[in-house]
């Protein structure tokens, strides 16, 4: 059978499908289901609401949990002096080629009548990268005692990282994120809230978005910028790629002597704050459409879904509008009565002047976990017409108004359940493990996965993988019983094995 016939027989809601172009379905998904679109401003994206309510769901839960566990939220300003990041020395290396600087305060106009910058700052503003510089000076001011600490600090804020490759929600100039920052009084607390951030995020990635993540530490290499050891969270696509989740950084006291934050300690004497950052962002909606997209667009884990449930009025009959549509209300009224996971269900009744399999098709490309069809038939039978997103289109079945009603929660459930089991068996079913440089090579040359393999920790060889085959250490997962062995490369002692795999 050639391509064309093949194709015709294989229709999809998304072209190209994933095994065709997985990159292009990838914006082709996001197109489709109305997420986000280009910003005429470079590298950078216009989230739309269905896809910003995605946003605000993962917000609300961890933010939530972040109070739960005693942080308070605070906001701080936007530019940063430059000054404060010549402070740290590691800190503005690392981020020195992304940053945007603001270095004029006003426009004028030039000959032609053109705007144009006026008005030189003296000391030049950094829009923020990331803001443990400009929240460092904050906590040297808000610290004197033992009293005051720990001190725990979260910001939801926006941040501009200037990429030369974008890829909506992936990687962007311009990105939404929460930041965490914490002072405290030794490096036994700080260490412990750096693991207690770590995993809160491994929570909200498996039992929230439904994508199983692996927790490990980074390689000196992958490090944050002035960070002592920087932990991780790691997903695997289904292009078998990796993305970090998620990361929580222990700063140890390099932040501290920076930008001076002391405190009294109980004995009257003076020391150095041990700190922690930590965040979390918009890249998750992009890992939540790699992880659970099909060739026929979205699908959302009901617990983070913008709407649980649409219902689609079928009007076949003119005479029978007012009942079918009276019928649709008192049902989306008793839905709206239930709660899940922690909030109202979330319905829409979509009376759009469409053809039904259009409407229908319209929702199933946006990844709502529930579509009920509600015609003449449905309402003379009080019953339902159900699709799920979990299941094919054509998987639809007719339930009883009662039985659905009594089901919906439990149904809900198993839908976040096997999306989640689901991208387990495709992690354990592209996860390997290697003894041998040759077998390495071997498999990054095909389709690759998620590599296990004993490494002897040499930056060196680190970066020849990386530049021989585009593969990086994504995490040195943290395992109650590692396993010693020998590394594949050099052959010297490896204390245990670690994460190979390609990446976003």
């Amino acid at each position: 059978m050639n391509s064309t016939k093949a194709k015709q027989q294989t229709k999809t809601a998304i072209t190209p499908t994933r095994a065709e172009d997985y990159p292009e379905w990838y914006q082709q998904v996001i197109k489709a289901a109305d997420l986000a679109e280009v910003s005429p401003v470079r590298g950078c994206m216009t989230i739309k609401p269905w896809g910003y309510g995605i946003w605000e769901n993962i917000q609300k839960t961890l933010d939530d949990q972040l109070k739960a566990t005693g942080h308070k939220n605070a906001y701080f300003p936007l530019l940063i002096p430059m000054s404060f990041l010549q402070k740290e020395a590691e800190h503005v290396e690392g981020f020195a080629k992304e940053c945007a600087v603001v270095t004029h305060y006003r426009l004028g106009k030039n000959e032609e009548g053109k705007l144009v910058p006026a008005g030189e700052l003296e000391d030049p503003y950094i829009i923020r990268p990331t803001s443990e510089t400009i929240i460092g000076e904050a906590f040297s001011r808000w610290i004197q005692s033992y009293r005051d600490l720990p001190l725990l600090i979260n910001q939801w804020a926006n941040i501009i990282r200037w990429e030369m490759r974008t890829r909506m929600f992936l990687r962007t100039s311009e990105f939404l994120w929460q930041e965490g920052h914490t002072a405290h009084a030794s490096e036994k607390d700080a260490r412990e809230e750096t693991m207690k951030i770590l995993d809160l995020y491994a929570e909200l990635a498996e039992n929230y978005l439904a994508i199983p993540v692996i927790k490990g530490e980074k390689t000196p290499s992958e490090r944050f910028p002035g960070a002592v050891n920087t932990y991780c969270i790691e997903a695997m696509m289904q292009d078998k790629k990796a993305v970090q989740a998620g990361t929580s950084h222990y700063l140890g006291q390099n932040f501290a002597r920076a930008f001076n934050i002391k405190f009294l300690n109980s004995n009257s004497k003076e020391e150095h704050a041990y700190t922690t950052s930590w965040g979390v962002t918009t890249r998750l909606i992009g890992a939540l459409i790699m992880t659970h997209g099909d060739d026929d667009g979205l699908i959302l884990p009901p617990k983070v879904a913008t709407t649980h449930i649409v219902i689609l009025p079928v009007i076949h009959k003119e005479e029978t509008r007012a009942d079918v549509l009276k019928y649709c209300e008192n049902l989306a009224t008793d839905l709206r009565k239930m709660q899940y996971a922690g909030r109202s269900l979330v319905v829409e009744i979509d009376q759009r002047d469409l053809a039904g399999g259009e409407k229908a098709w319209s929702w199933v490309k946006k990844g709502v976990p529930i579509r009920l069809e509600i015609g003449g038939k449905e309402f003379q039978a009080d019953s339902v017409f159900l699709g799920r997103r979990d299941k094919t289109y054509k998987d639809r079945q007719s339930q009883s108004r009662t039985e659905f009603l009594n089901t919906v929660i439990q149904q809900l459930d198993e839908m976040q359940a096997n999306l989640l089991n689901r991208a387990l068996e495709f992690r354990k079913n592209n996860s390997v493990v290697i003894n041998s440089k040759e077998e390495f090579y071997e498999f990054f040359k095909g389709d690759g996965g998620f590599a296990y393999a004993h490494w002897n920790g040499d930056p060196a060889i680190e970066a020849k993988i990386k530049q021989d085959l585009n593969v990086t250490i994504r995490c040195i997962p943290l395992e109650k019983n590692p396993e010693a062995g020998k590394c594949i490369f050099s052959g010297e002692k490896s204390p245990q094995r670690v994460i190979f795999a390609k990446a976003y």
